[in-house]
């Protein structure tokens, strides 16, 4: 749409009557994105507006488009160039309030402990066999996750857009404080999601944001990321998204197949 001034905008919209959690999403979104330096490559916020149980948000309009699925080199590339310069921007004092990612995530990073209280009929045999060294890599996972980095928390190829001037990262009603590597991470299980034979390993010891991260932080975040998908995948689906599931069983076998390939790498 065009604002009153000329601008071109994104405007996003959503009632109770539609999903009774989106519009607490989009107030919160609202929030955070009007406290967003201009700096950051993210779309400014031009307003909200609220009434009778819609809320809609208007949103800078960026002319990109998503990332190619399966994913490119180039692309990838240009994605992390952005999110390290989003953790290399210091978090302003407006958005010191934001939750912290360790905290925010320490239900989820404990699936494994669910899946071995009651594990499915259909529970991966090697799965099944190493419960106890997932459930204490993830443990080690959740400890990794304490920084000081603004972090969106909830990165996909459909929450980037790619324009001329490079990346910008949308959707941020997730955000938190956290380690400055974990958006960067979520994008290379993104990555694999979609072709698991991609080489995430050259990303990880070439691109300046996942510059001194340890082995065990990584496998600590795909033991907790696997634990979360995989226990979540087996609940019922919310009524508004009957897809849910499937996509989270996806993402679990995605960062499960990552991690056996690290921990049993082919000779």
């Amino acid at each position: 749409m065009r604002a009153a001034d000329g601008r071109r905008a994104f405007v996003k919209a959503v009632g109770t009557s539609l999903n009774a959690a989106a519009p607490r999403l989009h107030r919160t979104e609202a929030k955070i994105s009007a406290l967003l330096p201009a700096t950051l490559p993210v779309p400014k916020h031009l307003g909200s507006y609220e009434e009778q149980g819609w809320v809609a948000l208007v949103l800078e309009d960026i002319p990109g488009s998503h990332p190619k699925t399966p994913w490119t080199h180039v692309e990838l590339e240009r994605v992390l160039d952005s999110l390290h310069a989003l953790v290399s921007h210091p978090v302003p004092s407006t958005l010191a309030h934001l939750p912290a990612l360790h905290t925010e995530v320490a239900a989820e990073f404990t699936g494994w402990d669910r899946i071995g209280t009651d594990p499915p009929t259909n529970l991966d045999p090697w799965i099944a066999d190493r419960l106890p060294r997932l459930k204490d890599s993830a443990r080690v996972g959740l400890s990794c996750l304490e920084g000081q980095s603004l972090v969106h928390s909830d990165i996909r190829s459909d929450n980037l857009l790619l324009t001329a001037q490079g990346a910008y990262i949308v959707d941020w009603p997730w955000a938190c404080i956290g380690a400055p590597w974990f958006d960067a991470l979520s994008v290379l299980l993104n990555v694999r999601l979609h072709d698991a034979d991609f080489d995430v390993a050259s990303a990880l010891g070439s691109h300046q944001v996942f510059e001194g991260l340890p082995a065990e932080s990584i496998d600590g975040f795909l033991a907790g990321m696997s634990g979360y998908f995989i226990d979540g995948a087996r609940q019922p689906a919310p009524a508004a998204l009957p897809t849910l599931r499937s996509f989270q069983q996806a993402q679990g076998e995605a960062a499960i197949g990552w991690l056996r390939e690290r921990w049993e790498p082919v000779a």
